[in-house]
């Protein structure tokens, strides 16, 4: 799914441009996921987690533009990729058409900007677009910013996996959904 660029103003006053990313972010893309990666624990992938190679990546990303049922976005400032946020439908059975599972990461760099906000904004009028009613996220129960953005948007926490994360120091953490 496709979305025209749109640009927002952060609340530092710099331009931020929310858009689809396509087959040319490709390596973009796979900079920004290693980025996420090492700069917090609150996400799925960790900096040791293998990454698509960059042609595999351009195929993906050719998809998701061209898909009607999911798609991935894009945060760029100043040329650099700030963060994204993807959705997915959980399944193409029939009694699951109305669901679609998201994601969205900001680097830290950029917190507290209003890129969170603006990225789940466009997911929800995107999902609606596609057809979903029921959106879908887990998120570590230690990513207080990201649960309290989520439940400003109408999310509710329907459940916790106790140790649904598994740490490279061996700990374990939890996850709502």
């Amino acid at each position: 799914m496709k979305m025209e660029p749109r640009e927002i103003s952060l609340r530092d006053g710099r331009r931020c441009v929310l858009r689809s990313a396509g087959p040319g972010d490709a390596a973009a893309v796979l900079r920004l996921l290693r980025r996420l990666a090492g700069e917090t624990e609150f996400l799925a992938r960790s900096p040791e987690d293998p990454l698509m190679p960059e042609e595999k990546e351009r195929e993906f990303l050719a998809g998701r533009l061209a898909a009607a049922d999911g798609f991935l976005l894009v945060a760029e400032v100043a040329g650099e990729l700030a963060g994204n946020a993807g959705l997915d439908g959980v399944s193409r059975l029939v009694k699951f058409r109305h669901r679609a599972s998201m994601g969205i990461a900001v680097r830290q760099a950029y917190w507290g900007l209003g890129i969170g906000t603006a990225l789940m904004t466009e997911v929800i009028a995107r999902a609606k677009q596609a057809g979903y009613s029921q959106l879908e996220l887990e998120v570590s129960v230690k990513n207080g910013r990201a649960v309290a953005l989520y439940r400003r948007f109408g999310f509710e926490i329907y459940g916790t996996r106790p140790s649904s994360l598994h740490y490279s120091d061996g700990s374990f953490g939890a996850e709502h959904m």
